[in-house]
């Protein structure tokens, strides 16, 4: 490499990282849910996400919550910007839309920087809710939701919209 004049460029290490291990501010949970997706009861376990919708060359976030037993989706919201109150707000759509107590549901995300916010954690256990989290890298322990969001793309016809209100 000297012979040539060759460098090797070295890229420093995320600080960011670093000083969120220390702090352990955001914290993961463990993988409670663990790919047991064939629930019978109702109002059990949830999993939530949060995807992006394309339109009129923007994007807007849409944060879902569903529950796996009756697929269907207990809280959503949609935002313009990708910031912590989409999944507060979807936490306190569930409070209004789920008629039975919260307390003791499992709630699964992935390890997602809103999910390990210590904000969202605590919402969560206000609600006496148990939090679940995904493995590192691994998007099929959330397979439900993910599935969800292809299917939601594939069949809603967003791409024709041209304004947030529209969406």
């Amino acid at each position: 490499m000297n012979k040539y004049f060759l460098y090797c460029k070295i890229r420093r290490k995320n600080p960011y990282k670093n000083s969120m291990k220390k702090s352990q501010e955001h914290r993961t949970f463990e993988n409670v849910l663990a790919r047991n997706f064939n629930q019978d009861i109702p109002f059990k376990v949830f999993c939530t996400d949060i995807t992006y919708i394309p339109f009129n060359y923007r994007f807007a976030y849409l944060s879902v919550v569903k529950d796996i037993a009756s697929g269907e989706i207990v809280s959503w919201k949609l935002s313009r910007h990708l910031e912590m109150d989409i999944v507060l707000g979807t936490l306190r759509n569930l409070r209004d839309n789920v008629l039975v107590p919260l307390k003791d549901i499992l709630i699964h995300s992935d390890q997602g920087f809103h999910y390990t916010n210590p904000q969202y954690i605590s919402e969560v256990k206000k609600r006496g809710m148990v939090q679940s989290m995904s493995r590192k890298g691994n998007c099929i322990d959330n397979a439900p939701i993910e599935s969800f969001f292809g299917h939601f793309k594939d069949d809603v016809d967003y791409k024709s919209c041209k304004t947030f209100e529209q969406l």
